[in-house]
């Protein structure tokens, strides 16, 4: 098994005074050429935005860039005539496609609003631009993988323009818990959104992410909770 670990504290660090950013993924102007990417999986920012501020009107095109609230509110506003609020449970995902011009605002004047921001190249480029954003029950993802993200698009998840899956989960204490990858194709991107855990011989705690190759499963454990985001995406 291969693999590769990225302590929290290792990953670039960006203050902007209204932005506090850590990239796992050289990103702007932190680049660390042995962090480019893993496999297809481009970006991974976890983003602090201060009250009131945020991102103007800026543009993108052919990258899969999906948005998870963990803290505050986030607006959204793009040329295609979305204008929406991304809240903690509710997950985002922009397909750029041909091109999307769009904004990013602290939908708060009061709270910081804190949000991971994934960018995964795409299967195939310049489709039409799409965008879709749903609520995840967090109850449901209780010991359980919740799917987020999914290359089907059929069932109750939102779709992506690549071969790819994201799944949340919020392990308990003292409980032990299962991934099987679904194509050995893809490798396994596992980041702790909170607590601590065990995996493939590592431990993991706040914040810390891992890449894993040529792995057909992983098994999971935790003595004190963890909240846990794993990307199964190409390796190339």
């Amino acid at each position: 098994m291969e693999k590769v670990i990225h302590k929290a504290h290792t990953r670039g660090f960006a203050d902007h005074g209204w932005l506090k950013s850590h990239h796992t993924f050289s990103f702007a102007r932190y680049f660390d050429e042995q962090r480019m990417n893993f496999g297809l999986l481009r970006v991974l920012n976890d983003d602090i935005v201060e009250p009131g501020r945020g991102f103007g009107t800026h543009s993108h095109d052919n990258m899969e860039i999906i948005s998870i609230t963990l803290q505050g509110a986030l607006a959204h506003k793009d040329d295609q005539g979305h204008e929406q609020v991304l809240r903690p449970d509710e997950v985002q995902i922009m397909s750029a496609g041909t091109g999307i011009r769009h904004s990013e605002y602290n939908h708060s004047n009061e709270e910081r609003v804190n949000f991971l921001q994934i960018w995964i190249f795409p299967r195939q480029r310049n489709i039409q631009p799409r965008y879709e954003q749903k609520k995840f029950a967090a109850r449901q993802r209780i010991n359980t993988w919740q799917t987020l993200i999914s290359a089907e698009k059929s069932g109750d998840h939102l779709w992506i323009n690549q071969d790819a899956c994201i799944s949340r989960i919020q392990i308990e204490p003292s409980v032990e818990v299962t991934y099987k990858r679904r194509s050995d194709k893809n490798g396994l991107y596992v980041f702790v959104i909170e607590g601590e855990l065990k995996t493939a011989g590592e431990q993991l705690q706040r914040r810390d992410g891992m890449g894993i190759w040529d792995a057909e499963h992983l098994q999971f454990r935790t003595e004190v909770g963890a909240e846990v985001l794993l990307l199964e995406v190409p390796m190339e």
